[in-house]
């Protein structure tokens, strides 16, 4: 049922609104399973009943930023960066189609993830890396940094875009490709009104 990426906004509608989004996915992440009967290869890498081993569940962790919870966003990408990949041969979940299990990583590590395929929105989750410059085909470099960051401090506090504050939980591609700098300040406790508010939260909707 989260499999709907293009129309999240339709989602909350159905649910009955955004609050009923969130708690649907805490449900998911608090369920317990138990897996019995045919070895499923795929279904690797629980929390809950979410299986960060199969790839077309790569995108909900980020849909609290679209329940206009981001905080819980920023939880659950850096408790799957830290605990469901390592550097041993067994160090990904499941089946690493195409680069797709890698590719989380490394968007997620540096702080935002194309929840939708197609869009020109990513969401903010929780950024790994201290620092990070991608060097973009038009000579241009966009680098995100972490300031503060540590296995504690996970939480987005605020941040600035080439010095300017910055309150949205997700960020387009135009922003990205026309450079500059992302800067995070981060902490070891949530800041419930960053990237919550009216207007800073992703959408995405089909009308």
């Amino acid at each position: 049922s989260f499999y709907i990426p293009q129309d999240i906004s339709g989602h909350i509608k159905l649910l009955g609104g955004k609050e009923k989004l969130a708690e649907k996915l805490d449900s998911l992440f608090t369920t317990s399973s138990k897996l019995t009967g045919h070895k499923q290869p795929d279904i690797t890498g629980l929390i809950g009943q979410y299986v960060h081993g199969n790839e077309p569940s790569h995108q909900i962790a980020y849909e609290y930023d679209y329940a206009a919870q981001p905080w819980k966003t920023q939880a659950m990408i850096r408790r799957i960066l830290t605990e469901m990949y390592h550097d041993l041969p067994d160090g990904l979940s499941g089946n690493e189609d195409c680069g797709q299990m890698s590719a989380w990583y490394v968007f997620s590590a540096m702080g935002f993830y194309p929840v939708c395929p197609g869009s020109d929105h990513y969401a903010i989750g929780s950024p790994n890396l201290d620092n990070a410059t991608m060097h973009l085909e038009n000579g241009k470099t966009f680098t995100v940094k972490a300031a503060g960051n540590s296995k504690d401090n996970l939480y987005i506090q605020s941040a600035t875009l080439n010095g300017a504050p910055y309150n949205k939980s997700f960020i387009t591609y135009e922003t990205i490709n026309n450079g500059g700098v992302l800067e995070f300040q981060m902490g070891n406790t949530p800041n419930k009104n960053w990237g919550s508010g009216e207007g800073n939260i992703p959408v995405t909707t089909i009308e």
